[in-house]
């Protein structure tokens, strides 16, 4: 069995498996499913909002296919979220990743 589909099997067990999802989002990123990667991390953040891996992988996966604005708009709900649940290191990667997109 292939990672997503064992993923899939332990999401439909529990579709608010923050791990379970965001490993989905990121095997389809590895094998470049990107519109199905941005499908998954939304999913990981409406579902699981203090997830601050998330809102990373998902600036960082738009920031690749080149989509500015939005790994923009992603990075400051999830600089909020990373100030909410207190993840300094969190906070000030994507804070740097931030300043270099708005430079």
């Amino acid at each position: 069995m292939d990672k997503i589909a064992m993923l899939g099997l332990i999401l439909q067990q529990n579709p608010k498996d923050a791990f379970a999802r965001y490993g989905l989002a990121m095997e389809h990123v590895s094998q470049q499913n990107l519109d199905a990667a941005f499908a998954e991390f939304v999913r990981l953040i409406d579902l699981n909002p203090d997830y601050v891996p998330g809102y990373q992988m998902y600036a960082q996966t738009l920031v690749t296919a080149g989509r500015t604005a939005e790994a923009v708009a992603v990075l400051r709900r999830g600089m909020e979220c990373a100030q909410r649940v207190n993840n300094q290191h969190a906070l000030a990667e994507m804070g740097q990743l931030l300043e270099e997109l708005e430079a």
